[in-house]
């Protein structure tokens, strides 16, 4: 196995450790992607999940995770905020304290942002509840 491939198995069994799932199902090759896409996923996946969340020596996974949540749910990228919310859930981080995030991702980001990113945390919340 190459060091490119060891990095990659080590990132995918990083993200499944703190998606709480395979992240696979969602780097499948999707009708009409060129090549070349699979060393877009490949490359992203490494770099966040082999690089970034691995670097818990100033940051645990714990604040990590709560700081992608407000960061996914300021930009607006509502699949990833799934993700980042399964991941904090999974990493300690509490329903209170996501929903304190959002109070704050309001204050600065806005109503509307927060409320939108925080329609996708209740589902999350339902999912968790559920089992």
């Amino acid at each position: 196995m190459s060091d490119q491939e060891r990095d990659y198995s080590a990132a995918l069994g990083t993200a499944e450790r703190l998606l709480g799932m395979p992240l696979e199902r969602f780097l499948d090759p999707g009708e009409g992607e060129p090549a070349n896409a699979a060393d877009f996923k490949r490359l992203a996946t490494v770099h966040t999940f082999g690089d970034a969340w691995p670097r818990t020596e100033v940051l645990d996974t714990r604040t990590r995770a709560l700081v992608s949540v407000t960061i996914a749910a300021t930009l607006g990228t509502l699949e990833p905020l799934r993700g980042q919310l399964r991941i904090a859930l999974n990493s300690g981080v509490t329903p209170e304290e996501i929903v304190e995030a959002f109070i704050h991702i309001e204050a600065y980001a806005g109503a509307a942002r927060a409320f939108e990113g925080y329609s996708v945390a209740r589902e999350v919340f339902a999912e968790a509840a559920s089992g």
